[in-house]
């Protein structure tokens, strides 16, 4: 059975505990979402296909009015997870970035429409930056008391990435606005 990422996503948030497919996406939506998305309309119809394949097993928790199904990762998801982790072959590496899309198009723009475009990359990723920052007293929490400091050395990645993207905001400005002086002839 040929796995997608979004079953390697559940698979790898599984192999860490048992959750519901309502706790993966909350999981997902402060973590794997800043790198990796993954929708609830994604979620369920893997959850149904891994555990149709014995990937996961679900247990309808008892009491619950709403039928919540908690999901367990069995041995052969675990041996599936584990060859995808360790698979030497070429990582799928993808930026779908709205405001590098719109900065490639921005010849149409006059020069304060482009400093505007930038303007609004950058504050998302300062914005993004801070949500990360404002959970990483809570990782460092997690990886002391767990020894699990994948989780924490990944935000710090995160954070690094929304910094990369402030930084080249700031060296784009600066370079249009060294065109800009050039096209109008100041020094």
């Amino acid at each position: 059975m040929e796995l997608g990422k979004t079953a390697y996503v559940i698979l790898g948030m599984l192999g860490k505990q048992p959750m519901s497919g309502y706790e993966i996406k909350a999981k997902a939506d402060i973590s794997t979402r800043f790198f990796w998305a993954i929708s609830y309309g994604q979620i369920y119809p893997e959850l149904k296909r891994l555990e149709q394949a014995g990937l996961i097993a679900g247990e309808d928790e008892a009491g619950s009015g709403r039928g919540k199904r908690v999901y367990s990762i069995t041995p052969p998801g675990r041996e599936a997870l584990h060859a995808w982790l360790t698979d030497p072959g070429e990582l799928q590496s993808e930026l779908r970035h709205e405001g590098v899309l719109r900065f490639f198009f921005a010849d149409s723009l006059d020069h304060d429409e482009r400093l505007a475009l930038l303007a609004s990359i950058r504050a998302k990723h300062k914005r993004i930056q801070a949500e990360l920052a404002a959970i990483e007293p809570g990782a460092s929490a997690h990886a002391a008391e767990t020894g699990d400091r994948l989780v924490l050395l990944t935000l710090e990645t995160g954070i690094a990435y929304q910094q990369f993207f402030v930084d080249l905001c700031d060296r784009l400005e600066r370079r249009l606005a060294e065109e800009s002086d050039q096209t109008t002839g100041e020094d």
